[in-house]
């Protein structure tokens, strides 16, 4: 095969899909955008409603294309020239040439945004192999080993969500958090939840925790023979919390990445939408059996639906060899790669958590019981990220001050920014080692 031929192929081999759902991010950035002439015609004749923080770029965009012809007005008339665009100086030719370049940026951007994508979806970054032994699997469910030599170790039990990899905690293997433990001389051993299979896909959060999650307790104990750390990771947290409750005598401590508890608490709008989306959200969940992994991101979109589109605008600028452009594609394969949660899963999660907000009220309960922090007296560690936009530092903060013997660690950091920025080794790392090693 020629050369040509042969990247043609790695190319191929290269395309990926994403970001997902990619219809939902289309539509949405053409419509915002494609409304803007529209919008523009309603400021020109002067009937557009202005958001107040809005109003003074408004108002800056129309004097600039004001001409300056204002010293020949009256003093009255010159006022009521600013920052109106309908004003009788505001030529005709004027305002051609401006919804020209309006034209010309939203096709400008458009154009961008398909590049971004593309360069994404054909960069030859793939995430290097790694395997760890299995010591524990049942269904779709592993606990991977990530220390098999450490047998003198301290174990560290990590539960990840449900709905997002593991591996987030070890995006370039060996240079992230599961690395950095190791090489603090800590044993991790992780919980791969897997994609629900014909097993799961009737679980409840009862038969996650109080089955397989103290059936995994139980292998680490009798693997290590010491009691572990169990440190989890948003909604892994919750399931941490509650085995901790549960479990309290083999539980050396728990940390909290991330974790929410009180989630009205600085609930995002979308939050409020859910009782609304009941009736037919979970008509589709009990349809298909499952939460599908496009419906869990449309749910995130909801918190902000133009983060994508402007993070992949940004990555059309990038160099694609650059150290920063691998980090973005990394980081967004790891986004991609979710998986859907089990149906009785999802109408727990989304209208008891989120709905009706059960752990805050202590109406959210495991094998009947309820879980309360109040009742989780071993040491805890909550690490706060104050720029979670994802998990609201507030929410996260009701649980560190329900539980009796917390300490919370704040940091400058996002949701994923506290598991994969350079920065997060000296903001979060350190200061979760350092509790780890005191307790």
């Amino acid at each position: 095969m020629t050369q040509a031929g042969e990247v043609e192929m790695d190319q191929k081999r290269a395309v990926r899909s994403g970001p997902r759902p990619l219809p939902l991010h289309l539509t949405t950035a053409m419509l915002t955008w494609l409304s803007s002439p529209n919008a523009s015609k309603l400021w020109k004749n002067g009937s557009l409603p202005w958001n107040p923080t809005l109003r003074p770029r408004a108002e800056a965009l129309a004097n600039a294309l004001t001409p300056d012809l204002t010293p020949d007005l009256a003093p009255d008339q010159a006022a009521k020239s600013q920052g109106n665009p309908n004003s009788p100086d505001v030529t005709e030719e004027i305002w051609a040439e401006f919804s020209q370049a309006l034209e010309a940026e939203i096709g400008r951007r458009a154009n961008d945004l398909l590049t971004g994508i593309l360069a994404y979806r054909r960069h030859p970054y793939s995430r290097p192999d790694e395997t760890h032994p299995a010591v524990w699997s049942e269904g779709t469910t592993h606990l991977l080993d990530y220390a098999p030599g450490a047998r003198k170790a301290t174990p560290v039990l990590v539960v990840p969500s449900l709905v997002n990899r593991h591996y987030v905690l070890d995006l370039v293997p060996g240079q992230g958090f599961l690395g950095f433990l190791v090489a603090s001389g800590y044993r991790p051993m992780v919980v791969d939840w897997g994609a629900p299979g014909e097993i799961e896909s009737n679980f409840t959060l009862t038969d996650y925790i109080a089955g397989r999650l103290e059936r995994v307790l139980d292998t680490v104990l009798a693997e290590t023979e010491q009691q572990p750390i169990v440190l989890g990771y948003c909604m892994g947290g919750l399931l941490a919390l509650a085995l901790a409750g549960r479990r309290a005598k083999d539980v050396a401590g728990l940390a909290l990445l991330a974790t929410p508890w009180d989630f009205a608490e600085d609930a995002p709008a979308i939050v409020a939408g859910l009782p609304a989306l009941e009736p037919s959200l979970g008509a589709t969940i009990d349809s298909v059996g499952i939460l599908p992994t496009d419906l869990i991101q449309a749910l995130f979109f909801g918190l902000d639906p133009m983060q994508v589109i402007r993070k992949f605008l940004r990555f059309a600028e990038l160099d694609p060899d650059s150290a920063e452009a691998m980090e973005f594609v990394a980081v967004e394969d790891w986004l991609n790669d979710g998986v859907p949660l089990a149906g009785p899963v999802a109408r727990e999660a989304l209208f008891g958590w989120y709905g009706r907000n059960t752990p805050a009220g202590l109406a959210w309960r495991v094998a009947g019981d309820v879980v309360d922090p109040g009742d989780v007296t071993v040491p805890a560690l909550a690490v706060i990220p104050s720029r979670d936009r994802i998990v609201p530092p507030g929410s996260a903060r009701a649980l560190a001050r329900a539980l009796p013997n917390c300490r919370e660690l704040a940091t400058p950091l996002g949701h994923i920014g506290m598991a994969v920025s350079r920065s997060a080794r000296k903001r979060a790392w350190l200061g979760i080692l350092q509790w780890m090693e005191n307790i």
